[in-house]
């Protein structure tokens, strides 16, 4: 059996130096926003080459305090792709603002731009772009559209750690980098965990405050703030496995060329380009007939999963915000998509043993 995922298979390098660092942890007597979350904080931004990082308790929150740090005017748009997890419209609708989908490129899954542009109204004050799969989006093309109409560009960069465009990391572009550090991202922690990347000051003093009550002095609170502090036993797995993570993604994308390589053609695989380091978090692919793929996959011991089944606006959770709205595209690649097996607990031979499958298989 190739299962699609294996966290424990995949932790065992680093077990030993976790529980090491937890007798560490332990001993200390600081268990809340102590000494191993202000280092996770610095190494990650060091990594992302942020001047501040600012964790919290999962990606969810990442990207909810982003947008709460502008406090916008109820109502107010944001854009997100029609194809995104949920997640980053909840974010929007946790503030009181209304999302505002807009169709991906059919090739690449992220924002198409000139969707984007054609989607602005007087009420648009941000842009979320979603670094989907671990790909980045077309961040020149965004940035030109956030500067010509002086908007928020925010990136969700949940499957995007170490992921670059023209060698400048997800989650630098904008104004805040999303991140979220659940187990199977190619940095997962042990439970929920997510952080915020900034260059601002302000915007990364204010995160501090609204994560931790909105308070930067005990029992002094000076804005209307949440429980979102990232956990200090988390960060310590994260500052062990961040020292791992460029590792990780090359294993990662050398499975994915095993794929790219030798996948028959009947599959639409993932785009490749000049400009871009994708570190496929997730290794999608596109076939009309996808369930009966996973089905013969899965007689076969080859674990998938589908990255999404349903578009958010089929959500029944979000149904009466979008009604009889359209997203042809987003459902083209939800009924298609299907995850293969590409994780750090994979072998190369599990690869080529999934691609020998897939190769023989006949609709």
């Amino acid at each position: 059996m190739i299962p699609y995922e294996n966290l424990l298979q995949l932790n065992k390098p680093f077990t030993e130096a976790f529980k090491s660092q937890f007798a560490t942890f332990l001993d200390s007597g600081w268990y809340i926003l102590g000494k191993q979350v202000a280092e996770f904080e610095q190494q990650f931004a060091t990594y992302n080459q942020s001047d501040f990082c600012v964790g919290v308790a999962n990606g969810l929150d990442a990207l909810t305090l982003a947008l709460k740090a502008y406090n916008f005017e109820p109502g107010s748009e944001v854009i997100v792709p029609s194809n995104t997890y949920i997640a980053t419209i909840l974010a929007i609708l946790n503030n009181n603002l209304v999302p505002v989908l807009v169709e991906p490129d059919i090739r690449t899954y992220n924002l198409d731009p000139q969707s984007v542009e054609q989607a602005i109204t007087s009420k648009t004050k941000a842009i979320m772009a979603v670094h989907l799969y671990g790909k980045c989006c077309d961040m020149d093309a965004l940035l030109a559209i956030r500067s010509q109409y002086q908007l928020i560009l925010i990136e969700d960069c949940a499957q995007a750690h170490g992921a670059t465009y023209k060698g400048q990391k997800a989650g630098t572009f904008g104004e805040f980098g999303a991140f979220s550090f659940y187990p199977t991202k190619n940095l997962g922690a042990l439970g929920d965990a997510g952080a915020l990347t900034t260059n601002n000051s302000e915007l990364a003093h204010i995160i501090r405050q609204l994560r931790n009550y909105g308070s930067s002095v005990k029992y002094y609170n000076e804005r209307v703030g949440v429980n979102s502090r990232l956990d200090e036993l988390q960060a310590v797995f994260l500052t062990i496995k961040l020292k791992a993570l460029d590792e990780i993604n090359t294993h990662k994308q050398k499975l994915a060329a095993l794929y790219i390589k030798h996948l028959k053609s009947d599959y639409v695989l993932p785009v490749v380009e000049d400009d871009y380091q994708d570190v496929y978090h997730i290794f999608n692919i596109r076939y009309a007939q996808r369930n009966k793929l996973k089905d013969y996959l899965q007689q076969n011991g080859i674990g998938t999963e589908i990255h999404y089944p349903l578009p958010p606006h089929q959500q029944k959770a979000l149904q009466p915000l979008f009604k009889d709205q359209r997203y042809p595209i987003a459902e083209e690649i939800h009924q298609t998509t299907l995850s293969l097996p590409c994780s750090y607990c994979h072998t190369p031979e599990n690869i080529m043993q999934v691609i020998e499958t897939m190769n023989a298989f006949e609709s």
